[in-house]
Parts: structure tokens; C-alpha cells; sequence
């Protein structure tokens, strides 16, 4: 595919949204020529922030508050949103009459002629991606972060260069789309696999079928790092059939791999075993992070990394926004956004990697997943704790209440603002203790997403006096 090839074509794009990324989408098309049609749900006044950052291009054509069936089975080609599944009506409509379905992530791979690291996993694509950029950088590689936050996909197209290696955050909605099109990157990261967006699929095979897309269709060249420890990821090794390289706290012998021993990590490269660095000169906070930080290095080895260029990326890496990241400190006691902790085993990490004592602000919004190891952590582990509104939030309290004492009482208190939340965490706070946003499920209803989540908090912490 060339971007020539979109000239005077009739493009629906299905869902604008408020989020960036249907609008890096509309502003590429129009770019390369297509005749664009944006039709969305929301209304033109909802999307009104969205439609003031397209107002300069002309000839788009815009149909809000509705779907037309004419939209799908008279365009020659649909790019939809990444989360609309593939079983949606018009979606549905135009794959009947074999018009072509994409995604962002598909037209990315089908135009890129660079190698892509893909990063995928429930837990930590957005540390482990960070991690591989910034260690690539170290090492004087021309880079290109894609899919990390929330910068359009597509508009990084353009800046990519000859000798460029992009870096490509994966989620499992992506990597259908892949799937279908039948490509995987040239170098395939997958950090883990837990229960996560049962809300979006029947079935947790499902899920982990969708995230198989990111080495299922690698050639015997190509690389997979896959999690060691983790029960699914291991089981998916007998499918791979590119280069694997293993990743685990614990030892590995024989094979590729990098693992701690000793309180060191090491890389064995098939045939020498070298170490890389001590633990001890890890900076970014949570032993969670350590699988992040194996798998980054397994990536970045394949490409051909030195050692000393890995060990002082990750040394001088001080973490990302959103996920355990440093507020400020008010009153003798630290606030720590945790906001990207949207499943219940990202809270349980976020909750382990303090010592200090915990005043919690957790719940939100319902993905039909399992809380019951979250609610006894929240019992057992932290001070006090502050609910958002949420379907998710009396399935937490729920299992909270299993697990106490009657000489270990908590208050439960719900709250629908995080300004409220934030001021009574600070109310049950001490000097010395923590206050921690790691809510352990999703944002939408009160928030726009979990980034907007986090957001406010920050705002909240940064307003107290």
C-alpha cells in the first residue's frame, strides 16, 4: 500500500471521538487526497473540541448523531476506531460487500516500510514501549514512538525516516486488525496476559486470541520476547515460530533470555550469559516493573543493542505519567497518580509498591472482572480508602468487607468528583503516609478516560494549600 493510493477515494471514517485519535486519522486522509466522510454517534455539540481542531480542512464531510448504511456499503474503504468490534452492523454491512475494514494500526503497518518493535500485554506495554524508546535513543537509533499515549497513530508516518525503528504500543483491539491483514512486527514484545476487558469480549480466550496477533504471523527472522512467568504468555510459546527470547525473575537456563539472579538481571544470548546491571540501580519505583524492564531488554537486544547503552537508559529512566507518578508532597505526605491502573492486578501492583501507609482512592466504572483479590488487599494493606461512583465500586466494597475484622473497621465513603476524593484522602492522610490513585478498574462515567482521571487528580493534589 502507498499513500498515493488513497487519492479520490471515498473514505468513512466511523467514530471522530474527543480523544486524538479519529482526528489524527481524518487529517492524514484528507492529506493523501480521499474524500472523507466522519460519521459518529455523538453529537456535533459533543464533539464540538474535536471539530475546532479539524475546522481547516475543506471538503470533509461530516455525519454526526447517526450511522447511514450508505456510508459503509458506498465507500471503498471503512476505517473505524480501534474499540468498535468487528460484529457491529455497519461494520458488518460493508465487510458483506467486501469493501475494505482498517484500523489505524493495520494502515500504519501496510504503509511503514521500517522494522516496528510491537509491545503488547494487560499490564506494563506502556513502561516496557517507553523503556525500549528511550534505551534505542541511548544507543544513537533513529526512533519513532507510535500507539504510546495519546498522539494520533498515522501522523507519525510522515516523520519517519530510512534508518528510522519505530516503537509501536499494541493494544489487543489493534492487533485484530492485524490479524486480519495477517501482519506482525518484526520484533514482538508481549508482557503479560490477565483478565482484562470482559466487557469488550465474550470470553478471556477470546481476549488472548486477539493478542496472539502480534507473533502469529512473524517470520522465522523476526523476534518474539515473551513473559516466562506469566501461565498464559508461556503456553503461547509452542506457537512461535520466530526467534523466541524468554523472560523472567527467576533464572532461565539454556536459550535466550534475560532473568534476575543474584539480585542482578542477565542476558543469555544462546551461547554467553553477561550481566547487565544490579536491581539496586533501578530508579523507577514497584517490583512490578522489573518483568517491564526484562522484556525491554530482550527487545532492544535483538536489535542489536550494546549492553552499557540498556543499563544507562534504564538507570537515568524516572517512569512515565499516569502510572506511579510523583504529585508532590503536601503536609509531610506524598501523592502518587496511579490512574493507568484500570484492572484490578494493576492496582494490587501499584498497592505493593509501598511500604508507607495507604490512603487509597480506588473504583469507577465495571469491566466484568474478578475484584476479590483487590478487596482483600484494600482490607488488609491500606489505611483508609476513598471510592469514586461507579458500577464497579460495591463489587469492590463488597470483597472489602469479606475480609475485615471487627477491631479493623473502614469507613467506605463514595464520592463523584475527584476534588472530593482528593480532599478527603488529605482529611484521612498523616505525615509520612501515601495517597494513592490507583483505581483498579476503568473511568468511564465520571471521566473521559483514565488519562482525564489522572489529570484531575493532579489538578486536585496541586490546588491543595
Amino acid at each position: 500500500m502507498k499513500i498515493e493510493d488513497f487519492k479520490n477515494k471515498k473514505v468513512t471514517v466511523m467514530g471522530l471521538g474527543l480523544h486524538g485519535g479519529g482526528i489524527g486519522t481524518v487529517r492524514f486522509l484528507s492529506g493523501a487526497g480521499a474524500k472523507v466522510i466522519v460519521t459518529d454517534l455523538k453529537s456535533k455539540e459533543e464533539l464540538a473540541p474535536s471539530l475546532e481542531k479539524l475546522k481547516d480542512l475543506k471538503g470533509v464531510e461530516y455525519v454526526l448523531g447517526q450511522h447511514r448504511p450508505e456510508d459503509f456499503t458506498g465507500a471503498d474503504m471503512i476505517v473505524k476506531t480501534p474499540p468498535v468490534p468487528w460484529n457491529n452492523k455497519y461494520i458488518k454491512l460493508a465487510l458483506e460487500k467486501n469493501i475494505p475494514v482498517e484500523v489505524d494500526s493495520s494502515l500504519f503497518f501496510k504503509l511503514c516500510k521500517n522494522p516496528i518493535v510491537g509491545i503488547t500485554g494487560t499490564r506494563g506495554k506502556t513502561t516496557t514501549a517507553s523503556l525500549i524508546y528511550e534505551i534505542l535513543k541511548e544507543a544513537g537509533k533513529n526512533t519513532i514512538k507510535a500507539g504510546i499515549g495519546q498522539i494520533p497513530v498515522l501522523s507519525k508516518l510522515e516523520k519517519l525516516k530510512k534508518d528510522s525503528i519505530v516503537v509501536f504500543e499494541l493494544s489487543s483491539w489493534r492487533l485484530s486488525a492485524l490479524g486480519r491483514c495477517k501482519l506482525s512486527p518484526q520484533v514482538a514484545v508481549i508482557t503479560n496476559i490477565y483478565r482484562d476487558h470482559l466487557n469488550y469480549y465474550k470470553t478471556m480466550e477470546d481476549y488472548a486470541a486477539d493478542k496472539r496477533n502480534i507473533f502469529l504471523h512473524q517470520k522465522p527472522e523476526d523476534t518474539c520476547v515473551i513473559n516466562w512467568d506469566n501461565e498464559i504468555t508461556m503456553d503461547m510459546t509452542g506457537e512461535v515460530k520466530s526467534n523466541l527470547v524468554k523472560f523472567s525473575v527467576n533464572k532461565i537456563s539454556g536459550g535466550q533470555a534475560v532473568f534476575v539472579e543474584n539480585k542482578a538481571i542477565y542476558f543469555n544470548n544462546g551461547v554467553d550469559e553477561k550481566k547487565v546491571m544490579d536491581i539496586a540501580d533501578i530508579k523507577i519505583r514497584g517490583i512490578h516493573n522489573i518483568p517491564n524492564i526484562l522484556a525491554a531488554i530482550g527487545a532492544c537486544a535483538a536489535l542489536g543493542v550494546d549492553l552499557a547503552s540498556m543499563k544507562k537508559a534504564i538507570t537515568n529512566f524516572a517512569g512515565i505519567a499516569h502510572r506511579l507518578e510523583f504529585v508532590g508532597e503536601f503536609g509531610g505526605v506524598k501523592y502518587f497518580n496511579d490512574t493507568a491502573a484500570t484492572s484490578p492486578e494493576g492496582a494490587l501492583a501499584g498497592i505493593n509498591s509501598f511500604s508507607e501507609p495507604i490512603i487509597l482512592i480506588s473504583g469507577g466504572a465495571d469491566k466484568n472482572l474478578d475484584v476479590s483479590e483487590l478487596g482483600e488487599a484494600i482490607a488488609e494493606k491500606v489505611k483508609a480508602v476513598v471510592f469514586l461512583k461507579g458500577t464497579a465500586t460495591e463489587k469492590i466494597i463488597s470483597e472489602v468487607k469479606k475480609h475485615i475484622t471487627a477491631d479493623g473497621e473502614k469507613e467506605f465513603v463514595i464520592v463523584d468528583s475527584m476534588a472530593k476524593a482528593v480532599e478527603l484522602a488529605r482529611g484521612s492522610a498523616e505525615t509520612g503516609d501515601v495517597v494513592l490513585l490507583s483505581p483498579g478498574v476503568a473511568s468511564f462515567g465520571l471521566f473521559a478516560n483514565e488519562f482525564d482521571r489522572g489529570d484531575k487528580f493532579k489538578e486536585a493534589v496541586k490546588g491543595l494549600k
